[in-house]
């Protein structure tokens, strides 16, 4: 008689990971708004591509029909929604993104409920500022620092993270934990986000967002500007608003009130 051998139960293994996901908050009156973004994404083609984006319906409080309208003007405009956050609501119509439900902000102190970081940094909008484009959600920071070049990057014991290789195009580098410093260059098409100061020891080329999670006195400096996108706390100038004034030469962009100068180093 012939027995067959059992086989062997595998198990399935089920990991955490973190992931940044920038969240747009739409308000009344959302004509305004939409021509706000507009604005955003004409500056910056292509910046939301690839990115997954979460939809924080709190303030704006449409209901279930406005929702789905409101998705589909977002996904003609190259916006893919992956999550929603809204209030007292566990789950919408099958054809919406799910409800996000126990989302928390990033703060460079760590992660606070929502509604706890708005008390405590009582954010505002302005005009001018990008559409809580630059609110990045994070973990444990772990999963944002990516690897540029041969070389991994290192965190210094003050925060900083320290990155020795160029930076390729198509690479995003978020840390948001403190300031980055880039030894090589930065390439087109590719990003750095980081709660504190950027700092690139050779040519910017991609998108450089500092102070992403409210800290208005970092800075962004680098030897040669060829920047696409230069943004202190949310407010952002482009390539084209800096053609003839900074281009090609070393720079700081920092926040001066409400708007984002880019001055000139000697």
């Amino acid at each position: 008689m012939t027995f067959a051998a059992p086989l062997e139960a595998k198990s399935i293994r089920f990991r955490a990971r973190s992931f940044v996901a920038f969240t747009l908050t739409p308000e009344a009156p959302l004509d305004v708004w939409l021509e706000g973004l507009d604005h955003w994404i004409g500056n910056s083609p292509g910046y939301f591509a690839g990115r997954p984006v979460v939809l924080d319906l709190n303030t704006l409080k449409p209901d279930v029909a406005a929702i789905e309208s409101l998705v589909g003007v977002l996904g003609h405009r190259g916006i893919r929604v992956y999550a929603i956050e809204l209030d007292g609501h566990t789950a919408l119509a099958p054809n919406l993104p799910p409800v996000l439900v126990g989302a928390k902000e990033a703060t460079t102190d760590g992660l606070l409920p929502r509604k706890a970081r708005e008390d405590v940094s009582g954010e505002g909008k302005a005009e001018g500022r990008a559409p809580e484009a630059g609110a990045a959600t994070v973990g444990d920071g772990k999963a944002g620092a990516s690897k540029a070049g041969d070389s991994e990057p290192q965190v210094e014991a003050s925060g900083t993270l320290m990155i020795k290789a160029p930076i390729r195009s198509g690479q995003a580098i978020v840390h948001p934990h403190g300031d980055v410093i880039v030894l090589g260059s930065v390439a087109s098409g590719s990003e750095i986000i980081a709660a504190g100061s950027i700092h690139v020891y050779g040519t910017l080329r991609g998108r450089a967002s500092a102070g992403a999670l409210g800290n208005r006195g970092a800075r962004i400096f680098c030897r040669k500007n060829e920047a696409e996108l230069l943004a202190v706390d949310g407010w952002y100038v482009t390539a084209e608003e800096m053609e003839g004034v900074s281009r090609g030469k070393p720079v700081q962009a920092f926040l001066d009130g409400d708007a984002l100068r880019v001055s000139t180093l000697s």
